[in-house]
Parts: structure tokens; sequence; C-alpha cells
């Protein structure tokens, strides 16, 4: 079809638009991206948070078998998704919204409480705070504590008529702590009778107890509370993306207005997730392997000199000597891919647990840098 000549004059003149990558890419200068995006070069991709051991083979099987019938919309499937998330919880079907992924809840909530400020920590999961910020946004981002957790009392302390959103990770990323639960719960149930609480949980598969630790339950008695999970962790679906969201139906309500919901998860990502979901015997499984690698991780940094912070994920931080950067590179010139990170004026490097060969890949690349 041909453009009309006063049209594709201002087709000319206007100036291109900046294409936003994806969510994880965004934290990424160009020299981590191009790690990221050259596999062949990279022995083990310890940067991203993946589970090396999923997904399930439940999962795998169930996908094989959904491959013929994606020619169909999966109006259906989301139905199942929730009612076994509402069983499982104790939750009620609106209390209840599912995604591709947890990125898209993220920017919404950036979307639904962009008329104030929101309060958070530093450092933290950055993809809710800087799409609201760009969005025009204020963010106060308050220090970790000693321990490198969420200074809850100094949250407390800094909210005003202003705040309009409290966002927590918890377990954290980068620093992988968990917050004590017995704090977190009592934080929760006086502050969001003022203010709405978002806790993004997507490691919490990872911790020792994850009943005990997650705030789930405060949702089911009624609180202000928002929480977000994703399969893209324990759960190894980091590429299908699926996640979901428990809230208040009225809360519910206001980001499914802007989300796409469950009209944007593949039929072949139903079946795994749902398959997965149920696989209670893999996810124990990967949750050990996970475990073990973890604790080769811990002897390996000890053994070359290097403290860490005990982590309740799949990853571990620990404080560098040099450059961050410059670290990641020479890990990178030897086959592993990490991330680099600055804070508290310190230079740290982030490495995500992988099968244990992966972690002797990294073993070796240290010993040689070190």
């Amino acid at each position: 079809m041909a453009l009309l000549p006063g049209v594709l004059t201002s087709l000319k003149a206007a100036p291109r638009r900046q294409i936003e990558p994806a969510s994880f890419v965004n934290f990424l200068t160009d020299e981590e991206l191009a790690r990221e995006t050259t596999p062949p070069e990279i022995k083990a991709r310890l940067s991203a948070n993946e589970n090396p051991f999923g997904p399930s083979p439940k999962a795998k099987q169930a996908i094989i078998e959904a491959i013929g019938n994606t020619y169909r919309y999966a109006f259906f499937e989301g139905r199942k998704m929730i009612e076994l998330i509402a069983k499982a919880e104790a939750l009620q079907p609106n209390q209840i919204l599912l995604s591709a992924g947890s990125s898209a809840l993220l920017q919404a909530g950036a979307m639904v409480y962009n008329s104030g400020t929101i309060l958070s920590a530093q450092p933290t999961y950055e993809d809710l705070l800087s799409k609201a910020e760009s969005m025009g946004t204020k963010v106060i981002r308050l220090p970790l504590t000693s321990a490198y957790k969420y200074d809850l009392d100094a949250i407390e302390k800094a909210i005003d008529a202003t705040t309009s959103l409290i966002y927590i990770c918890n377990p954290n990323n980068p620093t992988a702590t968990l917050l004590d639960p017995v704090k977190l719960k009592s934080f929760c149930e006086k502050v969001s009778k003022k203010v709405p609480v978002f806790i993004d949980e997507a490691y919490i598969d990872l911790v020792e107890d994850p009943a005990v630790s997650s705030m789930m339950p405060l949702v089911k008695e009624g609180h202000n509370v928002i929480i977000v999970r994703t399969f893209s962790k324990l759960y190894g679906m980091a590429g299908m993306r699926f996640g979901y969201m428990v809230a208040q139906p009225e809360t519910i309500k206001k980001f499914s207005a802007l989300t796409p919901g469950s009209n944007s998860i593949a039929s072949t990502t139903w079946a795994a997730a749902i398959s997965s979901y149920e696989d209670k015997d893999f996810l124990r499984d990967a949750y050990t392997k996970i475990k073990e690698s973890k604790e080769y991780l811990y002897n390996v940094l000890k053994e070359e000199g290097y403290t860490y912070i005990p982590s309740s994920a799949n990853f571990v931080i620990f404080p560098v000597k040099e450059d961050s950067r410059s670290f990641a590179t020479k890990m990178s010139n030897n086959g592993v891919s990490v991330r680099s990170w600055q804070f508290n004026n310190q230079q740290w490097c982030r490495v995500s647990i992988g099968t244990l060969e992966e972690m002797k890949a990294f073993a070796l690349s240290l010993a040689k840098i070190s």
C-alpha cells in the first residue's frame, strides 16, 4: 500500500523511537550484554540467576503434548492454574492475576502507584523502581542494614503523606538476604494500613522453608499486601515466561487494566506451568542440587580468600579487591559470565548457582585471576 506524500514526509522527519529492550537487559552494560549473547564463548553462564536443572521432565512432556493444540487460543488453562494456586494458598480466584513472567506485573506496579513516592532499598531489584522513575515518579532508596537486609524501621520512619507504595524484594537481589519473617509480618500488618506493601518473592521457593518466610497469608487475612512470584527461578522456566500476583480484589482489578494477563501466555507455557506446579518431587530435587552447588561455591570462595554474604537464594555475592567490571571481564575471558556490582563503597561480584560442573569452571577461572 502506497503512503500519501504528506505522510511519507512526516515519517522521514520524525525521530526514530528507541525500542526498549527486555527487562533483564535494561540493567546490563553493552559489555555485559555481549557476554550474555555469545554462548559459544561461555562455558558457565552464572550471571542471570537461572535454574540449570529445569524445567522438570513432566513439564517437558507436557510441552510436547501441548504443541499439537497450539493453533487454539488457551481460553481455559488460566482458569485451571488459578484454581491450583487458590487451593494451595487458600485464596479466592479474584485475588490472583496471571502473567507472562513477573516483569509485566512490576511494570504495572510502577504505573498504578506513580502518583506519589515509592520507598525501597539500595541495592535491590530495580525493575519496578527504574520504570517508576522513567514515568516521573519519585523513588527513595534507603540503605540496607549492616547485615545487608532491608531496614524496615528506617522505611517505616520514611513514610509520609506522599508515599504511594513500598517495594520489598525478599529474598533480596543482589544480596540474597532474607528478612526475618516475624518482623516482616509485623511490619506489613502495621504499615499496610497506611500504604500498600509490594513484596517481590521471585526467590521465595529457594529459601529453606518458603511457607514460613512468605507473606502470602497476609493477603488471605485481608491486608493491603501485594505478592508477586515467578516460575523463572526454581521452576526453571525463565525462557518460557510465567508469573503471578496475589492481592486484594480491588488491587487485582487495577493491575488487570494495565497488563495483558493470561492472554499473553502461550499454550506450551501453560502446560509446563501446570505440570511444574504439581511436580513437588522435581522442585525438591532441584532445590537440593542448588544447595549442593552453593556449598561447593562457599568452599571455593573460602579457599581463595574471599568472604561472602550467606545466601537464601540461587546466587551469592562477594566483595572483590578490584574494579568489579574488570573482574567480570577477566572471568568472562575464561568462559564464565558473572555480574558486577558497586554499593556501600565496595566492588562486588554476583555469581549464580549452576551445576557442579559449572561451579568447577567458576573455581578454575577464579583461581587463574586471584
